[in-house]
C-alpha cells in the first residue's frame, strides 16, 4: 500500500478527479477536519506525492495537485477493503444479499448495536505532533 493510510489514500483518490482543487474541498470531500487535511496535505507532499501553491486572489485558500508519484503510489496501491466487499457483495445472487444482511441485521440486534457510531479510525501522525494551521474555506 506504500505506506499510505486509509486517509491518504482518499485524498490521492479524490486529487485523481480534478486537476486541482483546495484544501477546504477535501476537507469537506473527507469529512476530514482542517487540521486534519493539513496533516495529511504537509505528509503527502513531502514524499512527493502532491504539489501545494497559494492561491493568487486568496492567500489563505491552498490549492493542491496529484504528482506522477501520486498516481503511482495509488497504482500500486490495493483496493480499499469496503470496495472489495462491495463489488463482490453486488456480485452475490439476490436471495444471498438478502440472506446477509437478514444475518448481519440480527447480529446488531443481539450485540444492542444499533445506535453504535462505526466511525472510521484515523491516522493523522504521532501524538507528539502538534497540528499545523491553516485558513481555507
Amino acid at each position: 500500500m506504500a505506506g499510505l493510510t486509509p486517509s491518504q489514500l482518499s485524498v490521492l483518490r479524490i486529487l485523481t478527479e480534478y486537476p486541482e482543487v483546495s484544501a477546504g474541498y477535501l476537507a469537506e470531500a473527507t469529512q476530514l477536519n482542517h487540521a486534519t487535511i493539513t496533516s495529511l496535505i504537509d505528509k503527502l507532499e513531502a514524499r512527493g506525492f502532491i504539489s501545494r501553491r497559494k492561491c493568487d486572489e486568496d492567500k489563505r485558500r491552498v490549492w493542491l495537485r496529484l504528482l506522477p508519484a501520486g498516481q503511482n503510489a495509488l497504482v500500486s496501491s490495493p483496493d480499499p477493503l469496503h470496495e472489495v466487499f462491495s463489488t463482490r457483495f453486488d456480485a452475490l445472487p439476490d436471495w444471498q444479499q438478502a440472506m446477509l444482511v437478514t444475518v448481519l441485521e440480527q447480529v446488531t440486534s443481539l450485540l444492542d448495536a444499533e445506535n453504535l457510531e462505526a466511525a472510521p479510525v484515523l491516522d493523522i501522525g504521532n501524538l507528539n505532533e502538534s497540528p499545523v494551521c491553516e485558513t481555507d474555506e
